[in-house]
């Protein structure tokens, strides 16, 4: 199977796996992040607002699911091609927990500081009503990411289909 195939299938494995965990937490009532928030900034983005007071009062924009939730992929797929460029190649034949995990922690970097401050949550949730609780759940999502990346390729290099 092609380098770059495998890949964009272990970003999406990873990416599955934080969905199939925010599952599970959804059936005990806890929320995680909701990728119409996102798909709505990007798209006030295009509509030239990048920074919002609260997200949740932006005007909706139509198909924010969509947008979010294909993005919420895209990111995952682009973190993982970022594994391979600090850990190299050989990490997709020869995967290691460690890195993935490395990985999934460097992650928070982007909504601490790119997308909460956008979102108008502050820096790292700082204006979020329980900022501590929302870190602390971010660092077991994006852990859980990491140890999605792991276990995508170790699944991707034990199925030989192409």
């Amino acid at each position: 199977m092609n380098t770059i195939i495998k890949i964009i299938l272990i970003g999406i494995g990873a990416t599955a796996t934080m969905d199939i965990y925010a599952f599970i937490l959804k059936q005990f009532g806890i929320n995680g992040l909701d990728y119409r928030f996102l798909g709505r900034w990007i798209g006030h983005i295009f509509k030239g607002k990048f920074f919002h007071n609260k997200i949740f009062d932006a005007p909706i924009i139509k198909n924010e699911q969509i947008i979010g939730q294909f993005a919420h992929y895209f990111i995952g797929i682009a973190f993982a091609f970022l594994l391979v460029i600090l850990f190299g190649k050989k990490w997709v034949e020869s995967p290691s927990l460690f890195p993935a995990l490395v990985i999934g922690i460097l992650t928070m970097v982007a909504p601490f500081f790119l997308m909460q401050p956008a979102f108008g949550f502050g820096i790292a949730g700082a204006n979020l009503p329980d900022p501590n609780k929302a870190r602390l759940m971010s660092l077991i999502i994006h852990s859980i990411y990491g140890i999605g990346l792991f276990l995508s390729a170790l699944l991707i290099n034990k199925i030989k289909l192409l």
